[in-house]
């Protein structure tokens, strides 16, 4: 009979490594090393579910329909021009009739671009007062932190798989309808990293 390198066997090597994750699971932290106590927020719900952020929500859709409002006449004006001139045509000489058509297509583009830096305003205006609402959610968080005994907080987003209910979502919107119901909002123009991303 042939000795077995219980090394190269492979049911053996699945046994030890069995044996050594379950040992490894066993074992105490190392001394020093605190056991992490998690907590679990949702920021968007946070940010839509609140009173602040329901707040900040209306007063941008405001801003968003007069918007939308303004660009719709200006480019219904632009048609009815676009309209008469084509039933101009046979009337104006070829360079007239060009500069004309040129004259509409610029003052589209500039209708368009004003548009988009409204909008973006509208966007720069939303982060600038979510991050008001972050300021006063901080304490918010690190008291209940303190409360549960918890040294790390996490996003749901970064949750893959939980056992336990460590959301403390509800508790945090609670909290922060007392604390702060509404925030001015104010158009304001994009940090440029975020504007290149728009």
């Amino acid at each position: 009979m042939r000795n077995v390198n219980p090394l190269m066997h492979p049911g053996l090597v699945a046994i030890g490594l069995v044996a050594f994750l379950a040992a490894a699971q066993a074992a105490p932290p190392p001394q020093g090393m605190p056991q992490p106590k998690i907590l679990v927020i949702d920021r968007q719900a946070i940010f839509a579910r609140s009173a602040a952020g329901q707040s900040i929500l209306q007063q941008a859709r405001n801003y968003d329909l007069q918007l939308q409002s303004d660009y719709n006449s200006k480019i219904s004006a632009l048609r009815s021009e676009g309209q008469k001139l084509q039933q101009q045509t046979a009337i104006l000489s070829n360079e007239v009739k060009a500069q004309k058509i040129r004259d509409l297509e610029n003052r589209g583009k500039s209708v368009e671009q004003t548009a988009q830096q409204k909008l973006n305003t509208i966007k720069g205006g939303v982060l600038q007062a979510q991050e008001q609402i972050g300021n006063a959610l901080k304490p918010i968080l690190q008291g209940i932190m303190m409360e549960r005994g918890a040294n790390m907080l996490l996003d749901r987003n970064a949750v893959i798989f939980s056992t336990v209910d460590v959301d403390v979502t509800q508790l945090a919107i609670q909290r922060l309808n007392q604390k702060l119901t509404t925030v001015k909002f104010t158009p304001t123009p994009l940090p440029p990293g975020v504007q290149a991303q728009q």
